[in-house]
Parts: structure tokens; sequence; C-alpha cells
């Protein structure tokens, strides 16, 4: 496939969704090679802040090939890398090259720097003779600013086979100036025939070349390409990127098979390959069965985000896990991010450096009992965890604690109470969690809230696919969230299920 042909289809289906700020460019840098066409994946870039942003890709001519390679012989090669404030890239903000090694599967993560705040550009990369498609970031707000209104969407749970992408396509179109992905961007599991689309390859992935293969047929999806394209991203993982319902270093069963020598293993190459495919910065990058990625990113003073792993650092879920009703979860001992993360958000939440403090983490936050219990997965597995959390973000006087949150494949909004033992306890923040962008199939549509008699706090429920678009401002967030009419088959529209604002200084979702 010819590099401008290639660059057309990616771009070209940019403009068609309305993404008119990425339009086909003739080639200001020759590309003419004769090897195959190497940007397969796309480019993405990440985790900005006010002079600099990470510039993503992974040179992959083949991408499912066994081996994980993508087709890339097994030798280091040099990627050149150009930003621009325009998309015709005439004049250059910053530029360079960067080695995309073998070792790494022939990513790179570029830091392009001494760049201006609350800025737009444009990025492209060049390696082999050919170029990649264009895309499009932004810089944050510098500090003690607020900068422009910021649209930011989020999103959660993609499995490849339960349906197409047409979320992050919707995504796309919205122009945001920024994503959350909250976990879940890939599927462990093995092809299981009847569904929209198939993963490549039978069995569950556990090897680095499985991991790699599997990130590869993810990215290759033009829709996913699209989104990444549009927009920095904010990425944390949950469990599928590692193995279902994993509590810090205990497996949730035996399925597949595996040596506690296997597992240290299959644990160091999901994070090895999550790095790989990821927009992260150096310092988040694999140091063996661990990956540190809770993170804090600064948008100014208009919001603070903090990134928690509700993964790496948990105890395992109490009463064996399921639901049900387990007095365990109330234990103080227990923690879902850790002790020493706790610590850590507890210390940002102090900082109030901005108006709103954005948590952005992968399971349910907010009390939700049913008729079994609770989710012992979820923060009601953790009880004093979670109690300790907003007690000490009321302590601390935090104007404006907003948890977002995926997992769950459905969307919901809730306020959050300080004591949930009590329906008129004090609102003290809100929780809007994300569908899923494929996971579960197209839903039934569903809008009746579950068991809101037990969990008044609970404002909306929606069964359908998505995402969560919000508009924020110095004076309030408003949270729109669009639902895909469904995902087997592609191209569905979109449409807002329902929309919430919260106002600055006024805990508790309204809705309009």
């Amino acid at each position: 496939m010819s590099p401008i042909s290639r660059r057309t289809l990616v771009l070209g289906g940019l403009a068609a969704a309305g993404v008119s700020a990425l339009p086909v460019r003739s080639a200001v840098i020759a590309a003419t090679a004769a090897t195959p066409y190497p940007f397969q994946l796309g480019v993405a870039s990440g985790d900005p802040d006010s002079s600099s942003v990470v510039l993503w890709t992974r040179l992959a001519p083949s991408p499912l090939n066994a081996d994980g390679l993508g087709g890339m012989a097994a030798a280091d090669v040099v990627v050149d890398w150009q930003v621009s404030t325009t998309d015709t890239f005439s004049t250059l903000v910053a530029s360079g090259s960067v080695t995309a090694k073998t070792a790494q599967a022939h990513s790179v993560h570029v830091i392009a720097g001494g760049l201006s705040p609350d800025f737009d550009y444009y990025y492209r990369f060049r390696a082999q003779g050919h170029l990649s498609p264009v895309g499009r970031t932004r810089t944050a707000p510098a500090a003690g600013t607020p900068g422009r209104e910021l649209v930011m969407s989020f999103a959660s749970c993609a499995h490849y086979e339960e349906g197409y992408y047409t979320a992050y396509r919707r995504m796309a179109e919205d122009n945001p100036g920024l994503i959350l992905h909250l976990g879940d961007y890939i599927y462990e599991y093995g092809a299981t025939t009847g569904r929209p689309r198939l993963h490549a390859g039978a069995t569950e992935i556990v090897s680095l070349a499985d991991y790699r293969r599997r990130y590869a047929q993810y990215k290759s999806d033009l829709d996913l390409q699209a989104a990444h394209a549009a927009a920095p991203w904010i990425v944390v993982p949950d469990d599928h990127e590692v193995e279902n319902n994993r509590a810090g270093n205990v497996r949730a069963d035996s399925t597949p098979s595996l040596t506690a020598a296997q597992w240290t293993a299959r644990q160091a190459a999901a994070y090895q390959a999550y790095y790989e495919n990821m927009p992260l910065r150096p310092a988040q990058a694999n140091s063996g069965a661990s990956i540190p990625l809770y993170r804090r990113l600064q948008w100014g003073s208009l919001a603070s985000f903090h990134m928690l792993d509700t993964r790496q650092y948990r105890n395992d879920q109490a009463c064996g896990d399921g639901w049900k009703v387990c007095s365990d979860a109330d234990l103080a001992s227990r923690s879902l991010p850790g002790n020493a993360q706790e610590t850590w958000l507890l210390n940002g939440l102090n900082q109030k450096t901005a108006t709103w403090d954005i948590i952005g983490q992968q399971v349910f936050f907010a009390r939700r009992f049913n008729a079994s219990g609770a989710s012992m997965d979820s923060w009601d597995g953790y009880r004093a965890s979670r109690a300790r959390i907003q007690q000490g973000w009321v302590d601390r006087g935090t104007r404006n604690p907003v948890v977002l949150t995926g997992d769950v494949h459905r969307a919901w909004a809730s306020d959050l109470k300080l004591d949930y033992n009590n329906a008129n306890s004090a609102t003290i923040g809100s929780e809007l969690v994300c569908t899923s962008v494929s996971s579960s199939g197209d839903g039934d549509g569903a809008t009746a809230i579950p068991d809101v008699g037990n969990n008044p706090w609970l404002k909306f429920f929606n069964n359908r696919r998505g995402y969560v678009r919000t508009t924020i401002s110095p004076t309030q967030l408003r949270a729109d969230f669009r639902a895909v009419a469904k995902v087997s088959e592609h191209g569905a529209p979109a449409t807002t299920a329902k929309s919430f604002v919260i106002q600055d200084g006024q805990p508790g979702l309204q809705a309009v």
C-alpha cells in the first residue's frame, strides 16, 4: 500500500467524520521508498503538560505477524518527527530523530518540548522513506491560568470481538482537547466464534509476542486511529490488559494454568506491551512485572487529573470476589489503590491548584447494593478505603471532586455521599461512569436505574455503548452521556442520552 493512499485512507476518514482540522495534504518530505508502509498502527500523543507532549507511533507493516514484531526485521530503525502549528508543516516548531528499537517492538515515545501552553499542534513521523498520518495534539495551559474551555471525553472497555469501535469515531468528531481512557483497552481472551469480529489467535494471550500482536490488531482499527489522531490521550489500564479480575499479584482463577514464574512473566509481558503501545512518558516504562502508572497531570488552574491504578496494588477481593454480603469488605486494613497510592492521592487533593479535581480510575466508586449484596471487585469491596479517601477530601476542603469510572459496560451517574447509610447525608462529590466502547455488544437500551431504592444517590443509567463527553470551564463541568445505537454494525450514529452539570462549589449532579 502506498504511503499517500494510506494517508488518504486515515485522514480522509477523519475528514469525512467531520474532523476538518486534519485534511490530506501533499507530502512536504519525500516519501518514495520501496519498503512496505510501516505506519499501519497510526499515530498518537499523550500526557501533555504546558510545554511538552508525548508523540507515539509503532512501526508495523504487517501488524499480525506471529512474532509480534509486525513484519519488521530485527533491527533498529531511525524515525524522524516533526511538530508544526499548521497541518501543512510549512513552519516547524520542533523536530528531531529517534530510534525505534526492536526491543520495544519498534515503538517510539518522543517528548516534544519547547511548546507554547494551551496551544494546538500537528505532528507526523517519517521512517524508511514513508510519511505517517498527521495527528493533532494540544498542550495544557500554563500554571495558574485556566486556559480555554476544555472538551474532555473519556471511555473504557473496548472488546474487539463484541462490536465495532464507532464510539471512538464519534469521539473524534467532537474535536476534543483531551481524551482519557480508563482501562480495558484490549482484552486477553482467545477468539470466540459468532461475534462481529474475531481475535487473532484461538487461545488466551500469555506471551510478549501475543500481547504485541493483540495491540496491533486493536490499533489497526481506523476508528481507534481517528480518536488517537484527534487529541492527546491520558491512559490507565484496568484488568484485561493483563488478565480478568486480577488483584495485585493474585489471579482470579487458574485459567490458563500457569506456574508462579509463568504468571510473573505474563505480567511483565503485558505491561511491556502496554507501554510500547501507549503514548506514555519514559517514566512509565516497564520495570518487570509492574509498571508505575498512577500519576497527576495539571491542566493549568482549570483541572488536576489524578489518574489511579486500581489493579496493581490492591488487596485481593474480599470473600472470594463476586456479588455478595461480606463483612470483610469493611476491614480497615483493606485498600483498593494500596496505602501508598491512597496517601499520594490525598496529598494531591490537598494541593488545591485547580477548580476541578478529577479522579480517573477504573471501578464503581459509589455504594451500589442489590439483593445479592455488592460487587467485591469495586470500591464496595474496600469500603474503609473509600471512606478514607472521601473523608480525606472533605477534611482537606477539596473544592470540586469528580470521580470518573469505567469497567461496568453501562453508563451511570451518581452523587457521592459522606455516609451511604444515611440517604440524607451531605453530597460531597459526583461520579460519572462511562459505558463501554464495545464490550457487551449493543445493549438493550434500558434506562431504569437498577436498585435505586437501595441506592438513592444513583441518578442515571443507560445500557448502550458509547462514551462521556465533558465540557469543563471555571464555572461548571457539563457531562453528556453519548450513546451509540448499535455496535454489531459499523458506523451507527451517537446521540446524547442524558446531560448533567456540576456547578463550581455546589457538589452534586443537576440534570439539564
